[in-house]
């Protein structure tokens, strides 16, 4: 080979391998669009279709390609298994609520440790330092609002207790705890602790048709979520003690909507899914684009009854479908 020709091949090999930096550095697929992975608690459910909505929404004003997804059941082992898959596909940041808040922690670990921008919304985990930012209800106050709420409907007192999910749950831990510190300082009040019903709404009905069985004289009830709500009213109304029995559930989904309409239960602690969303997207952008973010956001919520379900607490009620 000639020195001219050795020249030109160096050039060349020297260009190509310009090029595939420059392939490297412009973002998932080469493309330099910026991609986002919203990982669901659950798929299917309105509170996570709400934001969902709201993700989505502010995406496509901006340019950035998102990709939804989330586990059939919430489950963490199930959520691990699409974390990991998300994570294969190498996404600029991924926007998550944890199922777990000790099962999910090594594998956001991991995910961090790749580079990906993390921010967890909704719920957390034991360690958060890995995430950029957390946007999340204030769901111990939601807890003391519910019992609030009872206290409103049963001024002389009574027994009340909690139908959660399972422990662990950093969301619903804290409604439970917030509702327990309400009840701790009335003492018209006896708190008989927290059911788990593993988010299945007819475990939840078993419940709480033991717990009044045991309590006949139980006066309200507080469910931390969509599923543990519907069984429970489930059980109440099996029970016919509906009139005695007051429920305050935790979110409004259509099918919570509806309880209250028809009086199973008779108020709701709506949070704001989209506000979620949409603060955790623009946390995730300013990690990518360098600006300041912001390391805790705590949204709000809005107490629902038939009084205000037709007016000011129609734009509470979550969506079913972007």
């Amino acid at each position: 080979m000639t020195k001219k020709s050795r020249r030109v091949a160096t050039i060349f090999a020297l260009g190509a391998a310009g090029a595939l930096v420059l392939s490297a550095c412009s973002g998932a697929g080469g493309s330099g669009t910026k991609e986002v992975a919203f990982v669901q608690g659950v798929a299917g459910d309105e509170f996570y279709i709400s934001m969902q909505c709201a993700i989505e929404q502010e995406a496509a004003a901006q340019g950035v390609s998102v990709n939804t997804q989330g586990p059939t059941q919430f489950d963490p082992s199930l959520q691990k298994t699409v974390l990991d898959s998300v994570v294969a596909s190498r996404p600029d940041a991924i926007l998550i609520a944890p199922t777990d808040s000790a099962a999910m922690q090594a594998p956001l670990d991991a995910a961090a440790r790749q580079g990906i921008e993390i921010v967890l919304v909704d719920a957390t985990v034991d360690d958060p330092s890995f995430a950029v930012s957390q946007v999340a209800s204030d769901n111990i106050g939601g807890g003391a609002e519910a019992f609030d709420a009872i206290k409103q409907m049963n001024p002389d007192g009574g027994k009340v207790l909690v139908m959660s999910v399972d422990p662990g749950i950093s969301t619903t831990d804290a409604r439970a705890a917030g509702f327990e510190q309400a009840v701790a300082q009335d003492p018209a009040f006896e708190f008989l602790g927290v059911q788990y019903s593993h988010n299945d709404p007819a475990e939840a009905a078993r419940l709480i048709t033991a717990a009044l069985s045991r309590d006949p004289d139980i006066v309200g009830v507080f469910a931390t979520n969509l599923f543990a709500s519907e069984g429970t009213a489930t059980g109440i109304r099996q029970a016919n003690m509906q009139d005695q029995v007051k429920l305050v559930g935790f979110d409004a989904g259509p099918a919570q909507v509806n309880q209250l309409r028809d009086g199973t239960v008779q108020a709701l602690i709506a949070q704001e899914p989209a506000v979620i969303g949409k603060d955790g997207f623009d946390q995730a952008m300013n990690a990518l684009d360098g600006n300041p973010v912001t390391r805790d956001i705590q949204t709000g919520f809005q107490v629902i009854t038939a009084d205000n379900l037709d007016t000011d607490g129609a734009q509470w009620v979550y969506r079913s479908a972007c």
